[in-house]
């Protein structure tokens, strides 16, 4: 008679052995789970410390994941760019052709651009940054939204500072560590940027929502209106963002909230810049009252 197909495990050595690990690895990572949960409640400081430590251990795999996904994420659009290369370049030469005199005046702008700069030692700087490094990874897949910035302490980054990229505001930095540092992302549940609507100058707030997107909030109940297409930019308000950075552009209408899209997307971001934390400058002192002339005595007059 053949042998049953449900054989149950104890008939076989390697399922028990197999269950056996199942068991005692599922046994292992609920200690583990446990013990972390508690040094979080009982420690803080000692958590965050051990969750520095891991990330900077995890740095250098984190960004050679980052590269190869970059590089798989490219290969579609090579192909296509491969496929269309012989109709693009013939297009690309009758448009030069008809456009020769044009190009022609632009290149005679440049190199005399070029010339006024360097007669004129023109040099654009930001005094306030202190590092320029790269995202390595991103919490998408979680409510909270978080960054891991191949910088730390040994760069000048420290807890507090701005970080931002070409596009607009990302966030700011949460925990640093000697070469890694944790960002606070502004799609954050926890982050909250005062700001100002381009058109009219109406603070607000950009609150995260943890999904991708920012809630644009209203301070006053004065012209609430929230519109598609409104820009909001930092006001340095409170301190920590320097003005005039833009955070987000409204994706929706509202009255008391809308949503609204960052202008920074930090996974697509290859490099971040970190400055220092804004300090709103001291108001001018007063003008000394003019001292009031002395009145003429009785006994003076004639």
């Amino acid at each position: 008679m053949a042998p049953s197909r449900d054989r149950r495990p104890g008939f076989s050595r390697r399922a028990q052995y197999g269950l056996f690990v199942t068991y005692v690895l599922g046994i292992a990572g609920a200690v583990v789970g446990a013990a972390l949960l508690a040094l979080s409640t009982v420690n803080p400081a000692g958590f965050a410390a051990l969750r520095s430590g891991v990330a900077e251990l995890t740095a250098p795999a984190s960004g050679g994941i980052a590269v190869v996904v970059r590089g798989i994420a490219s290969v579609p659009q090579a192909i296509g760019g491969w496929i269309d290369v012989h109709g693009e370049n013939a297009r690309l030469k009758a448009r030069m052709d008809r456009a020769a005199g044009a190009l022609m005046t632009g290149r005679a702008a440049v190199i005399e651009n070029a010339r006024l700069r360097r007669l004129l030692a023109f040099r654009e700087r930001d005094e306030g940054v202190v590092a320029t490094a790269r995202i390595v990874s991103t919490s998408a897949s979680s409510t909270r939204r978080y960054g891991l910035l191949n910088a730390g302490r040994w760069q000048g980054v420290e807890e507090g500072q701005p970080v931002r990229g070409p596009e607009g505001l990302i966030g700011r930095v949460l925990e640093a560590g000697p070469n890694t540092a944790r960002v606070l992302l502004v799609t954050d549940p926890e982050s909250v940027v005062p700001v100002r609507r381009l058109r009219d100058g109406r603070a607000a707030l950009v609150a995260g929502r943890g999904d991708g997107l920012v809630d644009v909030r209203t301070i006053d109940t004065a012209d609430g209106q929230f519109r598609p297409g409104d820009v909001y930019v930092t006001t340095g308000v409170g301190g920590i963002y320097t003005p005039g950075v833009a955070v987000a552009i409204g994706t929706a209408r509202g009255t008391d909230s809308a949503a609204a899209q960052p202008f920074a997307r930090p996974d697509s971001l290859d490099v971040a810049m970190v400055s220092r934390q804004y300090f709103a400058p001291p108001p001018p002192a007063p003008a000394p009252s003019p001292a009031p002339s002395p009145s003429p005595s009785p006994s003076a007059a004639p």
